[in-house]
């Protein structure tokens, strides 16, 4: 319930902008899925810009338009991923399944080299 009390606080401002940092992290799994529907008809119907930031690889592919992913370096971007498949989105859908293997896979090169790099550095 704060969650959405929140956002709706957000929304009554009326910006153009909207930030959203990590806004399902408090909430268990059932919650955070039907707020996400929640949360991508609000986005629909206010079309204001939203920046979302997560750690979530699905929650990124449920609502971008552009995943900008960073690299290892604080603030360096390793790479831009532009989302073009129709909404309201399905995590089951090909398309949704394909890209979240593309990012995860991107993300596990950037650990393994972290790892590579640790010991080598010993």
């Amino acid at each position: 319930m704060k969650q959405r009390v929140a956002l709706a606080r957000a929304l009554a401002l009326d910006s153009k902008v909207l930030l959203m940092d990590e806004p399902f992290a408090a909430v268990d799994k059932q919650t955070r899925n039907k707020l996400r529907e929640e949360v991508q008809a609000l986005m629909a119907q206010a079309r204001k810009t939203v920046f979302f930031i997560t750690h979530s690889v699905e929650e990124a592919l449920f609502f971008a338009d552009r995943i900008v992913m960073l690299g290892m370096n604080p603030g360096m971007v390793k790479k831009e991923f532009h989302i073009d498949f129709p909404r309201p989105r399905r995590i089951e859908s090909p398309e949704f399944v394909a890209l979240r293997a593309d990012l995860l896979n991107q993300i596990r090169m950037d650990v393994d080299q972290s790892v590579h790099e640790e010991y080598r550095n010993d």
